[in-house]
């Protein structure tokens, strides 16, 4: 369902500052794109998401991922109606935690 023409100019300003927006590809940079809007992204940004990737291709790319934040994992799992522990990025948080 990606969308091969994105105009990353309509998300947020904070959410690439490091990237020059003209070189994301909604392919290639899935995983970054989502992260970056699942972390710091309002809730505009997230309408934005969704239009460009269906809510099974985010949710694949976040149980992919090797970190997230604990509230977007969290965020993830429950509007997919999927358990926490199936994601990636909550094992790997789970074995770098310090007792």
């Amino acid at each position: 369902m990606c969308c091969l023409n994105v105009d990353y100019s309509e998300f947020s300003a904070h959410l690439f500052w490091d990237t020059d927006r003209g070189l994301l590809d909604a392919e290639k940079n899935k995983s970054y794109i989502i992260k970056q809007v699942l972390e710091f992204g309002y809730d505009r940004d997230w309408g934005l998401l969704k239009s460009i990737y269906s809510l099974d291709e985010i949710k694949t790319a976040v149980m992919n991922m090797r970190t997230l934040e604990k509230k977007a994992i969290g965020f993830i799992a429950c509007i997919t109606r999927t358990n926490i522990k199936d994601y990636r990025c909550y094992s790997t948080a789970q074995s770098n935690e310090v007792p």
